[in-house]
């Protein structure tokens, strides 16, 4: 996990989710993770699914998939979309880009994103109109995702 000491802003939410499945493109996933077959030099696309539980000020079910396309470089491209669906049945769509950098000999990945949340929904004004980031990681072993957001 990254050290979130060092994140500015108020921190509004963390969830833990569960990885729910993946589509793949040409290249099965977990080849790419375990390095037996390399990302080509144009890229490879997963759209991974997840689902959990988002705690905090911003709570309730979160469920989305990430359209990750990972770089032969090592890095990967996020492009995550999603839903935040609190205990009234308010619902925040969340969209966020930013990357992932595999560990070295790790099958973990930092996590950096550039998070926008929208909703119609009254009571929210606190969080539309302000910059959020989030970091966190994913274990590709166990298809775990912890991120913590931080509202700006």
């Amino acid at each position: 996990m990254l050290d979130g000491s060092a994140m500015r802003g108020e921190k509004i939410y963390e969830y833990e989710l569960d990885v729910t499945g993946a589509q793949e493109y040409g290249l099965a996933l977990s080849d790419a993770l375990s390095g037996k077959t390399a990302i080509p030099a144009q890229g490879a696309r997963f759209d991974v699914g997840f689902s959990g539980v988002s705690k905090g000020r911003l709570s309730g079910r979160v469920e989305g998939t990430d359209f990750l396309k990972m770089r032969a470089d090592g890095r990967a491209d996020l492009d995550i979309r999603a839903s935040i669906e609190n205990e009234n049945g308010d619902r925040i769509a969340l969209a966020a880009d930013g990357v992932a950098t595999m560990r070295r000999d790790e099958p973990i990945a930092d996590i950096l994103e550039n998070v926008s949340l929208t909703t119609a929904a009254s009571g929210y004004d606190w969080l539309l109109t302000r910059q959020v980031w989030a970091i966190g990681t994913v274990n590709f072993a166990t298809g775990k995702i912890f991120v913590e957001a931080y509202l700006q």
